[in-house]
Parts: structure tokens; sequence; C-alpha cells
């Protein structure tokens, strides 16, 4: 099993991501159902924060997805929480409902409990989304505890927005 990542390592890629965000005159929102304002705490604990990052959201059960983002309940009774389907409509209403430019989204089972065969935990869906432009989602199976699934999650969300930062 890979090592999740250290505080360090978060703490450094979300001074990347600032920079980057500055530079480039992005704002950015999260969504975040298992990592609970994770993400929105890494990039806010970057010193001058308030000029880069717009808002952030945690957003654990169906109606909070739905009243916060704007998640159909056709698409949480069909496809569940913790699906691409879901985690796009997440991180198109964090865009949509916000003043930011750039978004993150996540969903996914943390553990211990949660978990069937098709969605075990440690399955976690985590989506990007520039204002009119690209939205892009990625799957990912973390394996670990709670605390490791949802690190390992937040490392991952963090790298794809360094990534359309870069580019």
């Amino acid at each position: 099993m890979p090592t999740p990542p250290s505080d360090d390592e978060l703490q450094t890629l979300s001074r990347q991501i600032g920079e980057l965000a500055r530079d480039k005159h992005h704002m950015l929102v999260t969504a975040e159902s298992c990592t609970a304002g994770w993400i929105a705490k890494c990039l806010t604990d970057v010193a001058g924060s308030s000029a880069w990052f717009e808002s952030g959201v945690a957003v654990y059960s169906y109606e909070a997805k739905q009243a916060l983002l704007g998640v159909r309940p056709e698409t949480l009774e069909a496809h569940g929480a913790v699906s691409r389907e879901t985690v796009m409509e997440m991180v198109s209403g964090a865009i949509s409902r916000s003043g930011g430019t750039l978004a993150v989204a996540v969903t996914g089972i943390a553990g211990p409990g949660g978990g069937t065969a098709d969605k075990p935990v440690g399955t976690v869906w985590v989506a990007w989304k520039s204002r009119g432009s690209y939205t892009t989602a990625e799957m990912f199976h973390f394996e670990g505890d709670r605390d490791a699934v949802r690190r390992q999650a937040v490392s991952q969300a963090l790298r794809g927005l360094h990534r359309l930062l870069s580019a």
C-alpha cells in the first residue's frame, strides 16, 4: 500500500496551487463529501488565500447535495452519491452557484463501513471544472483506514488542480 501524503506534501502542493491561481487570476471553489472540507482547509492554510479561494462546501446528505449544489434527485436515485454522474453535477453546481472560476468536487466511501461489492471502501470520485470550459472526472480506489483514504483523496484533488493550473 502506498504511503499517504504527509501534511508537508499537502502544504507544498497547496502553496503551489495558490501561486498559480493568483498568477492566472483564478478563484477556486470546493465541493466535498468524503473529505468534509479538508481540501478547502489545505488551500486556506496558505497565507493570502483569500486572493484566490472563493468558497467551499461540505455536503454529506443527499438533501445537502441537492440544495447547495443542485444535484438532481434522479441522479442520486439512479447512480448513488458515489458516482461519476453525481460528482460531475457537484462540480458543475459548485462553479455555477459561486463566483469561482475553477472548482473541484469529491465524493467517496472513506470507511470503515458503507462499502458494497460495486463500490468498496476506498472508492472515490474527483471532478474538476473550469468556468465555461472543461469538466473532467476520475475514479480512484484507495487503501487504508478512513484517514488514509481521505488524505489520498485530498492529495489527488489537489494534484488535479495543480495539473489544470499548470497547463
